[in-house]
């Protein structure tokens, strides 16, 4: 009964394993980089003004903080609904490389 004690005292003891938060922030400006990437492009090509900046604002911050933020709040959901122990930080992680997936998808579906 003892060794069992001990057994789940080290098993608590051992830290949560995080993404480091240089990597989350290299996926957010990498996200944000990828997303704007085309405007000046397009402004170039001629395309107005106002079609750019009104596609601009709907699809930056979809993919720069709808989509990690929906992986933030799935966590907690998922925290409190199963007992899980998923970390919010990793949870953002994993929205922003999500981000930077589909947005390469997109770019070369396009391209």
């Amino acid at each position: 009964m003892n060794m069992q004690h001990i057994k789940q005292q080290n098993t608590d003891l051992q830290p949560r394993s995080l993404v480091p938060k240089g990597i989350t922030i290299g996926l957010a400006a990498f996200a944000l980089v990828m997303s704007l990437a085309g405007y000046g492009f397009r402004l170039l090509a001629g395309h107005p003004v106002n079609e750019v900046l009104l596609h601009a604002v709907v699809l930056v911050p979809a993919f720069v903080i709808g989509i990690p933020l929906l992986f933030w709040l799935g966590s907690h959901l998922f925290n409190k609904l199963n007992g899980t122990d998923i970390a919010g930080w990793n949870a953002i992680s994993l929205g922003y490389l999500t981000s930077c997936i589909s947005l390469l998808w997109i770019m070369g579906t396009y391209s």
